[in-house]
């Protein structure tokens, strides 16, 4: 991901210029906050000292920069045959900007450009980030579903993740006040570029989590003028099309998009639909005024195909669970019955916000305001039942940078964000897949502020220290709207689980909360430029995360067979609670990391380590079923990790890429877990891509996404997934100015492995727990641009 500045090209242009230009990059004081290219930033960049921008001003320079020979990434570059015909060079120039602030921040960060992900057959959002390290995107289902997202830990063990990553649009987020997020809300198709800040480089940007933040970038009228269409499609019954007018006039331009997409899926109840429509105008109020409004829709929904246990996934992957059996009086098997309960989630999320940027000389103010409603449905399995959630959320932004002399990051910065809302929730019971009685109402409301200061001081010659602090102060409330003296229950037979037994009721108890969570977060950074193709950094940070509403109130005491507040399905009066309250605190983690990112001849990398004390982890249990257990603070727990990016160019024609994330999470002396693993974590996962430009209008590639060793899906590390390798290939070729095709073949060996899995406390090895990748696919398609 670095990128040569014009500071570096005095540097590189020649031997004979190496001594003069290092003395002039050793007589700027700021060494690390480079001067840069006259490059217009992406429009809705959250990058440090980003402004909105409606078009490039192009200032002749004296030499122009030189490219390097490879990028180091951390998605790995798809270098396009020609140019999009009908797009100018805003975009990379655009994205050139960003990378080079990427290069000097002390931090892991990464970039991810549209052309990486594009013009792909299978799009999703799995795809899009494998080239990351330190982003683990694990596909649940196929398609457009949502998959298990983590960055650093944060979230892992929560079934679906909806937690642990601030998400992005434009700068604004769509989390809920609470922090959850109902991650197929992001499509990538529509993102200009995806930027990745992991762990306390997000705090800048409102971030209350220990695992970081990925904005979804759109692109404008300015940056992608004219009008482009895509169609593809392929196996499993996958339909996509998608399509985006832009235009620029005067002071003003806009951009309008949509997305469809449709499959029928790789298993027996695998369907899933998405419908994205979203646009951007922004207008240029006066030399120094810049505001851009934006607004989207997204409706999604998707079959819960669920887990199926070891010895079910290998003997046909394809199937869906029904439940557990009895066998000789003994339950073999536990897991859900997804072919009665029909799991499912439909969701839609309307979002409108505004962004306002001003610049007086090297002073930047931003402010920006947006709004989403969200309507939920997640049908769960009978254990947990449907449950409904309808709200809104507000979110207001102030941003303040000092700038001077175009440096790349801001001598000083500091963020106000403010995130409120309130949402109804209901309970449903799962009978049959359908929905069945209320057994619970909530009126949910959350706020969350979040504050940030920060600087970029040169110190030393190469040397900048970036000092930091923030503050977080968050409510989440619970009024109970459940008016009943006892919440309804119903249960089968667990012989013959299509049997309904009579039905049940338990006590109502009062489920009300009032919970406030407030903390610090400081963090000191410390980078050292020897050159200009080379950073290396040091920090240590200090991390707040306070729980969810899903962490707060959960369903508790269902089987597979029976509701919450039914623990014995045979006994309707038997008294147990339908909905566990923790008390939960926020968890905290102190965390020290240290990277390098450099350049040499056809080599490029990108590496970060780093290691977290986490107090108070926020882990969502399971039983052997996969009934919900609720959430719990861990004691103490630590996480371990490398992220590396490498690039090489082997030949003019040939290159390579290798994105390796490392993993090694665990509890400290637990009383019940001793210094396990945490479950869901995987060790080890490597993606490494093969790039053949065989002409100018044809390439070729190749890529393999691997987890070499086995991955604990409980917590006492008694049940494991098997490692497995896929293999990937891709081609494209442009027809000619306006007509691109591609295609590709994923798990071309037809691989029969778990993508994901579900994460449990403690499991058995007839769990049904197990979520299989897809078989071979074939996808082709093809885009017009004019």
């Amino acid at each position: 991901m670095n990128v040569v500045t014009h500071a570096e090209a005095v540097v590189v242009a020649g031997r004979d210029q190496r001594g003069v230009g290092r003395r002039r990059l050793l007589a700027i004081p700021a060494a690390l906050l480079l001067s840069s290219v006259s490059h217009a930033c992406l429009a809705q960049s959250a990058t440090p000292g980003s402004t909105i921008s409606l078009e490039t001003i192009v200032v002749e320079e004296s030499r122009r920069p030189v490219r390097p020979p490879a990028r180091a990434r951390t998605s790995l570059p798809t270098r396009p045959m020609a140019p999009e015909p009908a797009l100018t060079n805003l975009s990379e120039q655009a994205a050139d900007k960003v990378r080079n602030r990427f290069t000097v921040l002390p931090g892991g960060v990464a970039l991810v450009p549209q052309q990486d992900y594009a013009n792909a057959g299978n799009p999703t959002l799995a795809a899009a980030l494998s080239g990351v390290p330190g982003v683990v995107v694990q596909s649940f289902f196929g398609g457009n579903d949502q998959p298990r997202i983590q960055i650093r830990g944060s979230g892992l063990q929560q079934n679906p993740v909806e937690r642990g990553v601030l998400v992005l649009f434009n700068g604004l987020p769509i989390n809920r006040a609470d922090g959850s997020y109902i991650v197929g809300f992001a499509n990538p198709r529509q993102a200009e570029s995806l930027e990745v800040y992991r762990g306390y480089m997000a705090n800048r940007l409102g971030a209350t989590v220990l695992g970081g933040a990925i904005n979804f970038v759109s692109p404008t009228g300015s940056t992608q003028p004219g009008s482009q269409l895509t169609v593809s499609g392929g196996s499993f019954g996958q339909i996509n099309t998608s399509g985006q007018t832009g235009f620029k006039k005067d002071n003003a331009d806009g951009l309008l998009q949509f997305d469809t997409g449709h499959r029928s899926g790789f298993r027996d109840y695998n369907s899933s639909e998405r419908v994205s429509v979203n646009g951007n105008v922004g207008v240029a109020l006066s030399e120094n005024v810049r505001t851009r409004v934006f607004m989207g829709y997204t409706d999604l929904g998707f079959d819960v195909a669920g887990p199926l246990t070891k010895n079910a996934l290998y003997a046909n992957p394809r199937q869906v669970a029904t439940g557990p059996t009895v066998n000789a009086g003994t339950s073999i098997n536990p897991g859900p019955n997804v072919v009665r309960d029909k799991p499912r989630r439909d969701a839609s999320q309307f979002l409108v916000g505004n962004r306002t940027t001003a610049t007086f000389d090297a002073h930047l103010i931003d402010v920006a305001f947006g709004y989403t409603y969200t309507d939920d449905t997640f049908r769960f399995p009978i254990s947990s039942g449907v449950r409904t959630t309808k709200g809104g959320d507000f979110t207001g932004l102030l941003r303040y940078a000092y700038n001077p002399v175009d440096a790349l990051l801001p001598l000083f910065e500091t963020t106000a964000q403010y995130t409120v809302g309130s949402a109804d929730r209901g309970n449903f019971l799962n009978q049959g897949g359908q929905t069945g009685a209320q057994f619970g109402a909530s009126e949910l409301r959350a706020q969350t502020l979040a504050l940030f200061a920060g600087a970029n001081l040169p110190v030393w010659q190469q040397f900048v220290l970036s000092p930091g602090i923030s503050y977080a102060y968050a409510t989440r409330d619970n009024d109970d709207q459940y008016s009943l003296a006892r919440r309804s229950t119903i249960a089968y037979s667990p012989a013959s689980p299509a049997t309904l037994l009579p039905n049940g009721s338990v006590p109502t108890q009062d489920t009300s909360y009032s919970r406030r969570y407030s903390g610090w977060s400081p963090s000191l950074a410390l980078s050292y430029r020897p050159d200009a193709l080379q950073t290396f950094f040091i920090a240590g940070s200090h991390s707040f995360e306070p729980p969810t509403h899903d962490d707060l109130i959960a369903t508790v005491n269902g089987t597979p067979n029976s509701s919450p507040g039914r623990p014995n399905p045979a006994n309707p009066a038997f008294v147990s609670a339908a909905f566990a309250t923790p008390n939960l605190k926020a968890q905290t983690a102190n965390t020290v990391e240290g990277g390098w990112r450099g350049r040499a001849d056809r080599f490029s990398w990108d590496v970060v380590t780093y290691y977290s004390w986490v107090d108070n982890e926020l882990l969502s249990l399971r039983d052997v079923t996969g009934a919900s257990l609720g959430a719990i603070n861990a004691d103490r727990t630590t996480h371990f990790g490398v992220e590396l990016g490498a690039g090489v160019k082997i030949t003019e024609r040939l290159s390579g890429r290798i994105a390796y994330t490392y993993q090694d999470f665990r509890f400290v002396d637990d009383s019940l877990r001793g210094n396990n693993r945490l479950g869901g974590a995987p060790p080890h996962l490597i993606y490494a891509q093969l790039q053949f430009q065989a002409t100018d209008a044809w390439k070729m590639q190749s890529a393999v996404r691997w987890s070499p060793a086995k991955v604990p899906v409980d917590n006492m590390n008694t049940l494991y997934a098997d490692a497995y390798a896929v293999v990937d290939l891709r081609s494209e070729y442009q027809i000619d100015k306006h007509f691109r095709v591609f295609g590709e073949v994923t798990n071309l060996f037809n691989k029969t492995y778990a993508s994901s899995t579900l994460v449990v406390d403690q499991a058995r090895a007839d769990q049904a727990a197990f979520l299989p990748g897809d078989g071979r696919g074939f996808y082709a398609g093809i885009k017009a641009t004019f």
